[in-house]
Formats: C-alpha cells, sequence, structure tokens
C-alpha cells in the first residue's frame, strides 16, 4: 500500500495572502487586577468599618471607684461648711480631682486596648459627653450669681447623667444605664429640701460611681 505525501506548500492557492510582518495581538479586556492587591483593600475596608463601629470600651471602671471614693469624702467635707462659697469650692474641687483621676486612667485602658482614645468611638463620646458638662458649668454660675444653690445638687446629677448616657451611646451598655441612675437621682433631688443635697451627690457621684466603676473593671478590663 502507497501512502501519498502532500507537499504542505501546495495544499493552499498561491493567491492566499500571507502575512510577512504580523503585529502583536491587542486584547481589549484590561488586566486583572493582582488578587493580593484586592485583598489588601478588603482588609483596609474591614479594619476601618470595625474601627468606626466599635465600642468606646476606654470608661475606666476602677478611675470610676476613685471617683466614687474622692466625692463621698467631698460630699462628708461639704455638708460641714458655714458658708454656700465654702460649699461650692469644695464641690468644684472635687470635680478638678474628677478629671484628674479619670482622663489619665481612661488613657492608660485605652493604651492597654492598643486604641487611641480620641479616634473613632472615643472621640463620638467625648463630643457627645462634653455639651452637657459645658452647660452645667454655665448654670452652676448663673445660679451662684441668683443665689439659688439648693437647685445644684438635682441640676449637676441630672447633666452629669446626661452626659453619661449621650456618651454611652457609643460604649459598652452598662454605662448608659449608669447615666440612667444619675438622672433618676437628679431629678429626685430638685424636689427635696435643700439640705439633702449633698446626701444626693454622695449617693450618685460616690456610691453609684463606686457601683458602676466596680462593674465595668471586672467586666470590661479595669
Amino acid at each position: 500500500m502507497h501512502y501519498k505525501v502532500l507537499d504542505s506548500r501546495k495544499s493552499f492557492p498561491d493567491t492566499c495572502p500571507v502575512a510577512t510582518t504580523p503585529g502583536p495581538l491587542r486584547s481589549r479586556r484590561r488586566e486583572p487586577i493582582p488578587i493580593d492587591a484586592r485583598a489588601a483593600d478588603h482588609l483596609r475596608y474591614i479594619r476601618e468599618t470595625m474601627a468606626s463601629a466599635a465600642e468606646f470600651t476606654a470608661v475606666p471602671g476602677w478611675g470610676g471607684v476613685a471617683m466614687g471614693i474622692t466625692a463621698l469624702v467631698a460630699a462628708f467635707v461639704a455638708s460641714r461648711q458655714a458658708t454656700p462659697r465654702t460649699w461650692l469650692l469644695v464641690w468644684l474641687a472635687e470635680a478638678f480631682i474628677a478629671v484628674a483621676i479619670a482622663a489619665p486612667a481612661a488613657a492608660t485602658k485605652a493604651h492597654r486596648a492598643n486604641s487611641r482614645l480620641f479616634s473613632g468611638p472615643g472621640r463620638k463620646f467625648v463630643l457627645s459627653f462634653a455639651p452637657p458638662i459645658v452647660v452645667g458649668a454655665l448654670l452652676t454660675y448663673t445660679l451662684f450669681q441668683a443665689g439659688a444653690l439648693s437647685a445644684l445638687p438635682g441640676v449637676w446629677l441630672l447633666l452629669y447623667g446626661t452626659a453619661i448616657m449621650t456618651g454611652g451611646a457609643f460604649s459598652v451598655r452598662v454605662v448608659p444605664v449608669m447615666g440612667l441612675c444619675l438622672m433618676l437621682l437628679g431629678t429626685a433631688a430638685l424636689f427635696v429640701p435643700g439640705g439633702w443635697g449633698d446626701a444626693f451627690m454622695a449617693a450618685g457621684f460616690g456610691i453609684v460611681h463606686v457601683g458602676f466603676g466596680w462593674w465595668i473593671a471586672r467586666h470590661y478590663g479595669g
């Protein structure tokens, strides 16, 4: 049996055009994005989303306990003052002491949690907490000038409780509950005889701070 070998040069007619200088093929499709770049973008988005949605957990627990103890001492000292001016000075001094305790305690707790105090939820907490405190300072000056010092305990507890509740919206659940307790005590303080003011502030700024501070320290990292 014989097989005929075909010459490939004669398999096509001479008229068939042959490309002598082929150019590079160009694809209309875009170059694919490297998978590692897309993964990095996704991880960055997830981190930013979690950071913005995370709770502010730097509320100081043990710092709150210390603030409560100093408030109990201040209530005892203030109740023994003979003039309204010295009574007010005692509580103003206590306010500065409380800030001196709370600020470094919160910063230390945030540092242990590898987070920044004034970014994300921390910034929202501070911006929500500050306005009622500013209002409280203005009302303190106004009520002192008007000689209505008996209203100050209720006003202070109400506005401080409001600050804790609004700031606590960006924190753990127990913080707004603490604010609510302070507001209830402040409401009651507005309708009792003026001589009971120190007792209500001892209960609010003292006992409430100690109790909730202990709970926060035990369950939320100090």
